[in-house]
């Protein structure tokens, strides 16, 4: 069986938008430009026809992804997150006590992480480590590199 792909309705939406997009006007583009690489004769040395090939596998190739997530999405209800503990869904304030600062991040399932915009996903190292904590808790994350910090959740809201 598939893993389940948890999205926000947010995220769902880009999701869509994005699906609809390549079908309609990303095939139609890619198309083109193979018809056109095709009116500059052999095929065999046409770095265009390549070129334009690649793009349309590459495209194909995300539609059947996308189809595959939606396929497989379970959308999360924000009328439903609860704001008890950690969970996707939610905006966590955290205190790093090694760099004295607060961070907020939303937790979002993987497929919408987004670290520049403070998206992280329920399976990243911070996002692991705080789910299912309440307000108080302590945590020690432990990176990839093998470093560890230290995070006090301070707010949790939808």
């Amino acid at each position: 069986m598939a893993k389940q792909i948890m999205l926000t309705v947010e995220g769902l939406q880009k999701l869509e938008e994005e699906l609809e997009y390549l079908k309609t006007k990303k095939r139609k583009e890619v198309a083109e430009k193979i018809k056109e690489a095709r009116g500059f004769g052999d095929l065999s040395e046409n770095a265009e026809y390549d070129e334009a090939k690649n793009e349309q596998n590459q495209v194909e190739s995300r539609i059947i992804d996308l189809e595959n997530m939606l396929k497989n999405a379970a959308v999360i209800d924000q009328d439903e997150v609860e704001i008890d503990k950690v969970g996707i869904g939610t905006r966590v304030k955290v205190y790093d006590v090694d760099f004295e600062e607060e961070i907020e991040y939303s937790i979002v399932g993987s497929t919408e992480a987004d670290p520049d915009k403070n998206k992280i996903s329920n399976e990243s190292p911070v996002g692991k480590a705080i789910l299912g904590k309440k307000v108080g808790d302590a945590v020690e994350v432990s990176t990839p590199t093998g470093d560890t910090f230290t995070l006090k959740i301070l707010e949790i809201n939808k």
